[in-house]
């Protein structure tokens, strides 16, 4: 396992090391007492608690979602996304810094991302599953901050036209992206 720094305070790209002969791939996504001895001064990796995948088609997107308090440990177990991970701390003088990551089951990598940080991904096979740890438990939308996947502030620049992302209800109603954000 290798960790590297990213363009966002926190944000830690890692290289994972699988183990390839004639018979396959193995490759291990976690281990406490690793991730502890390389980013323990990050985050306490004991207070993990929650493992959660989303299976979407292509064109896709999910979020930008997150909160004030939740790592989280993302990686890509089948196909390819685009994820996006956006500073939305508004105190920050980073607020609105971004930084896209391709993340594929060939490259075999993750994204440590802290609290304050929202993150999204766009599919860009044709299935892709989302995998993340998560160092609380999801509360609920009501819980989240959400931003759209277009809000100027962010100025992303997505890998395929607007016209063809696909949007849950949540990620498309503007009124519920406005003011829903908490402390």
């Amino acid at each position: 396992m290798k960790v590297e720094d990213t363009t966002l305070d926190g944000v830690k790209r890692i290289l994972l090391d699988p183990f390839i002969d004639h018979r396959g791939e193995y490759i291990e996504i976690y281990n406490r007492q690793r991730y502890g001895g390389k980013l323990g001064y990050l985050v306490d990796f004991d207070n993990f608690v929650q493992d959660d995948i989303s299976v979407s088609r292509k064109n896709v997107l999910r979020g930008i979602h997150g909160d004030n308090k939740t790592w989280k440990l993302v990686s890509c177990l089948y196909g390819e996304f685009y994820l996006v991970v956006v500073n939305c701390d508004e105190t920050s003088d980073k607020f609105g810094f971004w930084e896209g990551f391709m993340l594929s089951e060939k490259r075999r990598e993750q994204i440590l991302i802290p609290p304050c940080y929202g993150n999204a991904h766009l599919v860009m096979s044709d299935t892709a599953i989302f995998h993340y740890k998560q160092s609380s438990y999801y509360e609920g939308k009501e819980m989240q901050f959400t931003y759209r996947f277009d809000e100027p502030l962010f100025n992303i620049r997505w890998p395929v036209r607007k016209e063809e992302i696909i949007l849950s209800k949540r990620d498309d109603n503007i009124e519920w992206c406005e003011n829903e954000k908490t402390s």
